[in-house]
């Protein structure tokens, strides 16, 4: 099974949030005058902010199959945590997160 790159998970994240009624927040990175990208805001922030006004307010960090959670990004979560549901997403979650985001 070929991997799946990040880009391409969040991708289908996104569409499954949007079929299932979520607003979806996902900062994009932006292009410097050197050519480097780099995305503006607090470093570890999670990668998606769901909401919705029934089925709740969810923060997640996505990841490839391998890819580690940073220091910053485990700070986020930890402090989220209280407020709302925080999840590191990889694609062999998808229909968890299908699951997740389908129910009421």
């Amino acid at each position: 099974m070929q991997p799946i790159s990040e880009a391409s998970f969040l991708q289908q994240v996104k569409a499954l949030a949007y079929i299932h009624g979520w607003d979806c927040h996902h900062a994009q990175p932006s292009m410097t005058r050197t050519g480097r990208y780099i995305t503006t805001g607090a470093a570890g922030f999670p990668d998606l902010v769901l909401a919705h006004k029934i089925k709740g307010l969810i923060f997640a960090e996505l990841k490839t199959t391998k890819g580690k959670t940073s220091i910053a990004q485990e700070h986020w979560l930890t402090i989220l945590h209280p407020h709302a549901e925080c999840y590191i997403w990889r694609p062999e979650d998808l229909v968890a997160i299908e699951q997740r985001l389908a129910s009421c």
